[in-house]
């Protein structure tokens, strides 16, 4: 590999982190269905072993490419933004297609259904309780991840720590509360169409935002270790994106699932 670095392209050291991604995702599927079918949990949690793993040292690497080895020049940088673009525009396109479901079946309800929506026989929640509650927590954790943001721009080290402290505290609130809310709903997955789209889209989203905690979570070590500068900051850029992203999506499942839906 050449040693310079003013250079267009990503040169980075061969890497086995793709790999071992691979591997624990196929892992973890193929465990999801022994887990459903035979009720055995292990290669599940084997592959989910495999994948922290991969994603610990791989973060860990691109930590060291960017911030000790100079490998993340302007070109490098801007492909990386459009890579993270392209990456939100595809978990758009991913939630695209829970509300798809949700609206075919809610705008015209099947027979089956006792012709209405919610569906004969299912108690919605309540969207002025813990749903309304889990929005004023992440709206307010995207208020946080910004002041953090022009905090960092502006060189100020203090409260770009307290905003990403906050944001990761918010996240970790929003998770516990919608675990509480899991374990008292009054339906299951099981239950109709209603409660397959409801734990779909919420649950997937659930773990968008545990997901992007632990971005952000990275991002606060980071900045503690000087990592990121005024100018020079993407991972933390990348993580605030990702955080806004899940505050919409939010949103959205929150005004047409819990309060129209409901």
């Amino acid at each position: 590999m050449s040693t310079h670095s003013n250079h267009p392209f990503h040169l980075v050291d061969y890497s086995p982190w793709p790999l071992t991604g691979a591997i624990g995702a196929m892992t973890s599927v193929s465990g999801l269905v022994k887990w459903f079918h035979q009720y055995d949990i292990s290669l599940f949690l084997l592959g989910n072993v495999i994948t922290i793993l991969t994603v610990y040292q791989w973060w860990r690497d691109v930590s060291r490419e960017g911030t000790f080895q100079g490998l993340h020049t302007l070109p490098v940088t801007l492909g990386l933004r459009w890579g993270m673009i392209l990456f939100i525009l595809s978990e758009v396109l991913f939630f695209v297609s829970f509300f798809w479901a949700f609206f075919h079946s809610s705008l015209s309800p099947a027979i089956e259904l006792g012709a209405s929506w919610p569906p004969a026989g299912i108690q919605p929640f309540n969207p002025f309780q813990i749903p309304l509650l889990n929005t004023a927590i992440l709206l307010s954790s995207g208020v946080t991840v910004t002041w953090a943001h022009h905090s960092l721009m502006e060189g100020n080290h203090s409260q770009a720590t307290q905003g990403l402290f906050f944001t990761v505290l918010l996240g970790v609130y929003f998770t516990i509360l919608q675990a509480y809310e899991y374990i008292e709903a009054p339906f299951t997955i099981a239950d109709s169409v209603y409660g397959s789209t409801f734990f779909m889209a919420t649950g997937f989203h659930g773990i968008h935002v545990l997901i992007g905690t632990t971005f952000l979570l990275v991002c606060l070590i980071r900045h503690l270790n000087n990592h990121f500068s005024k100018t020079h900051h993407f991972g933390f850029e990348a993580a605030a994106w990702y955080w806004h992203f899940v505050d919409i999506v939010w949103l959205f499942l929150y005004i047409s699932i819990y309060w129209w839906g409901g």
